[in-house]
C-alpha cells in the first residue's frame, strides 16, 4: 500500500504546485491587462508623454523589466515574497508596453488574439505535462531559434522595415513560443518531482509562473500581429 500512497501524495503535491504556478501566471496576465487598459485610457496622456521621450522612456521600461525579471528569478527560491513582488513589477512594466494595442487594434482583434493564445497555451501545456518523451534536449535548439528570430526582427525593425518579414516572423514566433510552452511545462513538472521537497514550493512556482507568463504574452502579441494584418485595423 505504501507505493500507491506515495504516488497519490506526489500527484496531490504536483497538482498543488501547478495550481500555484498557473494561478500566479493568470494573475500577472490580468494585472498587465489592467495596466495596459489604464495606460490607454485614464493614464493615456502620461504614458504617451513618457514613451515619446526619445529613447529615454523606452530604455527605462526595458531596464525596469530586466531588473524585475532578473531579481525575480534569482530571489524566488530564497524569498518567495520578493519573487512575488518582482513578478508583478515585471507584469506592470510589460502592461505599460502593451497599452498601445488599444490604440492600434480594435477590441475584436484583441479578443481573437487573446483566446487564440489561450487555446494554444493550454494545449501545449497539457502536452508538456503529459508527454513521456524527454524534451530536455529541445531547450538549446529553441533558445538558438529564439535568438536568431530576435536578431532578424531587430534588423527588420531598424533597417528593412518590411511588413512581409514581420508577418512571416509572427507565425515563426507562434511556433517557437508554442514549443517553449510545451518545453517549460515539462521542465517545471520535472523540477518539482526532482526537487520539490528540497526547495520552496512557492518559490519554484513563482519561477515557473514568470516563464509561463512570458510564453503566453508573446503568443498573444504574435497572434495580435497576425489577426491585425488580416483585419487591416493596424495603423
Amino acid at each position: 500500500m505504501e507505493q500507491p500512497r506515495n504516488l497519490i501524495n506526489t500527484q496531490v503535491g504536483l497538482n498543488r504546485f501547478l495550481t500555484k504556478m498557473y494561478g500566479w501566471m493568470a494573475a500577472a496576465v490580468a494585472f498587465s491587462g489592467i495596466i495596459a487598459y489604464l495606460g490607454a485610457t485614464i493614464w493615456r496622456t502620461a504614458v504617451q508623454t513618457f514613451l515619446t521621450q526619445g529613447r529615454v522612456g523606452i530604455s527605462i521600461i526595458f531596464i525596469g523589466m530586466f531588473i524585475f525579471m532578473w531579481f525575480g528569478q534569482r530571489s524566488a527560491l530564497q524569498n518567495p515574497m520578493i519573487g512575488f513582488l518582482m513578478l508583478f513589477g515585471f507584469a506592470g512594466f510589460f502592461g505599460i508596453t502593451l497599452s498601445g494595442i488599444f490604440l492600434v487594434y480594435n477590441l475584436g482583434t484583441i479578443a481573437a488574439a487573446f483566446f487564440s493564445a489561450a487555446i494554444v497555451f493550454i494545449v501545449m501545456a497539457v502536452i508538456g505535462l503529459t508527454t513521456k518523451r524527454d524534451l530536455s534536449k529541445m531547450g538549446t535548439q529553441l533558445f538558438g531559434a529564439l535568438i536568431a528570430m530576435i536578431v532578424v526582427s531587430l534588423i527588420n525593425a531598424f533597417l528593412l522595415h518590411s511588413p512581409a518579414v514581420t508577418f512571416v516572423f509572427s507565425f515563426i514566433g507562434v511556433a517557437i513560443f508554442s514549443l517553449l510552452t510545451m518545453y517549460d511545462n515539462a521542465q517545471m513538472k520535472q523540477l518539482y518531482l526532482n526537487y520539490g521537497d528540497q526547495v520552496s514550493e512557492t518559490g519554484l512556482a513563482l519561477q515557473g509562473s514568470l516563464s509561463m507568463y512570458l510564453s503566453f504574452l508573446n503568443l498573444f502579441q504574435y497572434f495580435l500581429q497576425i489577426f491585425g494584418f488580416f483585419s487591416g485595423d493596424r495603423n
